[in-house]
């Protein structure tokens, strides 16, 4: 953990990531190569290493082929979170200039921490001996991760939904330091998109906003990119397409306490052309 905290931390003031390019809390994915890309995973262990077989990410990592971004919510809720955040820290130490772990609504800030919370408690029953360090060093980790990536032109990647009040890309970069005197970094943790509103609400999660399709819009042109690919919401077909085509919600877990019956990834070569959320999907695998 301490490796990986490490390896972000200069990443973050090296400004780089590989071929890639780091501004604050926003990673800058070169646009070349394959890119697999995950939703909330929450403990469910058996979906990550179904997606990391079926998808190849890491062989293709090995031969320098290929990227697999994390749209956050690694653990909490299902019972193999603290080997979910060993496998995803693994995977960053062994690649880490290939490798990109998002920041979710359940690594965000102290307080933002989501009701109920059960990762500390199932890292005390897993490291009895541990624990208190280990849940000492999870939010300076959580502290570490980028919040947003963009491959420049095409695609918008974050957890939650777009910061309905931003004027530029920058303070999509900053948000981890305008916190909480700006609800940037809250919105792309903790909204959600709706189809029937126009603006923003209030949101029933008690954080983040609900917010409409021209938010969405303002938003895209404002960034100069096509499509938003985030996760947060169940699905229960594993994914979903919503604000006309502008964005692809992915849930990557199946089961309780959710109840989606399928999950699902993303799987795109970053070089093609922008593709709108619908053209995406067909790209989506399922299992």
């Amino acid at each position: 953990m301490q490796k990986v905290e490490s390896i972000l931390e200069h990443e973050r003031s090296s400004g780089k990531q590989g071929d890639g390019r780091v501004e604050g809390g926003l990673v800058y994915i070169p646009p070349s190569g394959r890119l697999t890309v995950v939703g909330d995973i929450h403990g469910d262990l058996d979906s990550l290493i179904q997606i990391l077989r079926k998808s190849q990410a890491i062989e293709r990592m090995e031969e320098g082929l290929g990227r697999i971004l994390f749209l956050g919510d690694y653990g909490d809720r299902g019972d193999k979170s603290p080997e979910v955040y060993y496998v995803v820290l693994h995977l960053k130490e062994a690649f880490p200039d290939s490798v990109i772990l998002l920041r979710g609504n359940h690594e965000g800030p102290r307080d933002l921490e989501p009701a109920p919370y059960d990762l500390p408690y199932q890292l005390r029953d897993k490291f009895p001996d541990q624990s208190s360090f280990i849940c000492e060093e999870m939010p300076r980790l959580f502290e570490s991760l980028p919040h947003a990536a963009i491959v420049e032109e095409k695609y918008l990647m974050l957890h939650g939904g777009v910061p309905s009040l931003i004027e530029s890309l920058d303070e999509i970069a900053t948000a981890n330091l305008t916190h909480p005197a700006t609800t940037h970094l809250e919105e792309i943790l903790w909204s959600d998109p709706s189809d029937n509103m126009k603006g923003t609400a209030p949101s029933p999660r008690g954080a983040g906003r609900i917010f409409g399709d021209d938010v969405t819009s303002r938003v895209l042109r404002l960034v100069n990119v096509k499509t938003l690919v985030r996760g947060h919401e169940p699905c229960r077909d594993g994914f979903s397409v919503s604000h006309n085509g502008m964005i692809l919600t992915l849930f990557s877990r199946k089961g309780s306490p959710y109840g989606n019956t399928r999950a699902a990834y993303l799987d795109i070569d970053v070089a093609e052309p922008a593709r709108s959320a619908y053209e995406l999907s067909r790209s989506v695998l399922l299992f």
